[in-house]
C-alpha cells in the first residue's frame, strides 16, 4: 500500500510540474523547405504520449534530415505534456477529439492549431505516427497477432477519397508496405495494410486525426510500429515508411546517418543539448548526472533556453528545473542566480600547449591539460578545482586528476565546467572534455535547423491552464 501511495504522489507531482511550464510544452511545427517546387508531406508524432517510436522518428526528421526538393512539415511533439508523463493522454485521448471537442477542454487550442496545419492548401499528404500493440494480421494467429492488433501496420480509413492527388489511399498503402517489407530485421516484423473502414460505422475511428483529414479531402495515413520493439527499432520502421512516402511524392532528401536501428539509437542518444541565454551556457545533458548543482542562471529573468531537438524541454520552478528528452527525465538543474555581464563573448585558453580562442557555449577537447589565460578584471572558476588561498584560477594548468569526478557534468567524469565572472556578475561558461568523443555540438551540426528559443517557466497552474 505504501508503494501505491508513493507512486500516486510521484504522478501527481509530475502532472503539476509538467503543466507549470508555460509555453515550453506547446507543440512545435518545423517546416523543412527545399526552396524548390514540389509536394508537401506533413508528419505528426506524439499525439499519444506513450508512443516514443513515433515521436522520436519525427524528431529525427527535424534534426538529421535536409530536404532537397519539395517540403516536409513536422510536428514531433503534438501532445508534449502527455509525452513527458508517458501517458496516452493527460486530458484524455487527443486522437479522439477531432470530430467534436468541448469548449472547456484544455486541449481545444491544440486541436484548432493542428487542424489548421492539416487544412493548409500546401499540405498534400498527412502521416500520423503511432506505436501499436502486438502485430496486426488480417487473420487470427494468436493473442499477439490478430486483426484487433495495430503494430506493424499502415492504417487507412477507406480505399480512396476524392482528392486532386494521392487519393488512391489503398494502392499507396500497399506499395509502401511492400517497400518497407524489403528491409525487415525479421520476417515476423512484416507490415500489413489495415483498413478501418471508418465511414461504414467505425465510431472510434471517426473521431481521429486521419479521418478528419480525409473528410476534408486530405490524403492521410497512420503508421504503426509495434510496441514489442525497443524505441529505436520502432523509429527505424517509421523512418523506412517515411522515406518511401517521400520517394513516392517526389521529395528528395539527405540524411546524416545510416538507416539502421543501431544508428538511430545513437542519433537519439547523442542529441540532447541545451544552450541558455544566447549560448552563455551550454550543457550536454544526454549523459548528465542526475543532479547538476549551482548552474549560474540569470537573476530576475525568465529562463531562456534553446534545445538541440524539439523533444527537449525544461519544467519546474526557480529552485529546481527538470530536463526532459521526450519521456526520459535526463537531469535536474539546481540553479544559482547572478546578474549577467555581456562585455565579452569568450576566453583564450591554452589547451595541451596550444593557444585557442574559445567562445562561451563551446566544449573543447583536452588530452592532458588546459589553462585560461588571465584577463584583467575577470575571474576564472573551474568547478571542482581548488588551491588553498587561490580565488582566481586563471593561468593555472589543470589536469583531469586535479578535479574530483563528482564535479563533472557527465556521469563518466569527463566533462567539467569553466566559468568566468566579472566582479560578481556571470560572464559565461565553457566545457572541457577530457574524453575522446566526436564533436556534435549545438552549433556545429550542419543539418541542425533553427529551433525555437523558449522563454519563461511559471509555477502557476491556473495561469497555464487559462493560456492553453
Amino acid at each position: 500500500m505504501k508503494k501505491i501511495i508513493a507512486g500516486i504522489i510521484i504522478c501527481l507531482f509530475l502532472v503539476a510540474e509538467a503543466v507549470s511550464a508555460k509555453g515550453n510544452l506547446d507543440f512545435t511545427l518545423h517546416k523543412l523547405e527545399s526552396g524548390l517546387p514540389g509536394n508537401t508531406l506533413v508528419v505528426i508524432g506524439g499525439i499519444q504520449g506513450d508512443e516514443p517510436g513515433g515521436f522520436n522518428a519525427a524528431s529525427l526528421l527535424v534534426t538529421h534530415y535536409r530536404i532537397l526538393k519539395g517540403s516536409v512539415w513536422v510536428v514531433p511533439n503534438l501532445n508534449f505534456i502527455s509525452i513527458i508523463r508517458r501517458s496516452r493522454g493527460v486530458y484524455g485521448d487527443l486522437n479522439r477529439k477531432f470530430a467534436t471537442i468541448k469548449s472547456t477542454d484544455p486541449e481545444l487550442k491544440t486541436i484548432e492549431k493542428i487542424k489548421a496545419i492539416i487544412l493548409d492548401d500546401r499540405a498534400d499528404v498527412i502521416l500520423n505516427l503511432h506505436d501499436g500493440s502486438g502485430f496486426y494480421r488480417p487473420t487470427h494467429i494468436d493473442w499477439a497477432r490478430n486483426p484487433s492488433r495495430w503494430g506493424q501496420s499502415l492504417i487507412i480509413d477507406q480505399e480512396r477519397i476524392e482528392a486532386d492527388k494521392f487519393g488512391n489511399l489503398g494502392e499507396i498503402a500497399r506499395k509502401i508496405v511492400a517497400d518497407v517489407n524489403h528491409h525487415l530485421y525479421a520476417g515476423e516484423h512484416a507490415f500489413h495494410v489495415k483498413d478501418t473502414k471508418t465511414c461504414l460505422g467505425n465510431i472510434e475511428m471517426s473521431k481521429t486525426l486521419t479521418y478528419f483529414a480525409i473528410r476534408n479531402a486530405k490524403p492521410a495515413f497512420g503508421v504503426e510500429a509495434s510496441k514489442k520493439f525497443p524505441t529505436h527499432k520502432r523509429a527505424y520502421y517509421h523512418l523506412r515508411a517515411l522515406e518511401y512516402y517521400m520517394k513516392l511524392m517526389g521529395i528528395e532528401y539527405q540524411r546524416n546517418f545510416d538507416l539502421s536501428a543501431k544508428e538511430i539509437r545513437n542519433a537519439i542518444r547523442g542529441n540532447s543539448k541545451l544552450a541558455f541565454y544566447d549560448k552563455r551556457i551550454f550543457l550536454d545533458v544526454g549523459n548528465a548526472r542526475k543532479r547538476l548543482g549551482y548552474i549560474p542562471l540569470k537573476l530576475n529573468s525568465r529562463i531562456e533556453f534553446t534545445p538541440s531537438n524539439p523533444l527537449i524541454t525544461i519544467v519546474g520552478n526557480e529552485k529546481c528545473y527538470r530536463v526532459y528528452h521526450g519521456n526520459r527525465s535526463l537531469t535536474r538543474i539546481h540553479p544559482e542566480y547572478f546578474e549577467y555581464d555581456s562585455s565579452i563573448r569568450g576566453i583564450t585558453m591554452q589547451i595541451d600547449g596550444h593557444e585557442k580562442d574559445v567562445d562561451f557555449g563551446e566544449m573543447v577537447e583536452v588530452d592532458e591539460s588546459f589553462s585560461v589565460l588571465p584577463e584583467k578584471g575577470y575571474r576564472v572558476n573551474v568547478i571542482g578545482f581548488t588551491r588553498p588561498g587561490i580565488s582566481n584560477e586563471a593561468g593555472m594548468s589543470i589536469c583531469r586528476k586535479d578535479i574530483p569526478k563528482r564535479f563533472s557534468v557527465d556521469r563518466t567524469g569527463q566533462i567539467y565546467r569553466v566559468e568566468i565572472y566579472r566582479e560578481k556578475k556571470f560572464s559565461g561558461m565553457v566545457l572541457v572534455n577530457f574524453g575522446v568523443r566526436p564533436k556534435n555540438l549545438l552549433a556545429s551540426n550542419p543539418l541542425m535547423p533553427s529551433l525555437p528559443r523558449h522563454y519563461g517557466i511559471t509555477p502557476l497552474l491556473t495561469e497555464v491552464l487559462q493560456s492553453r
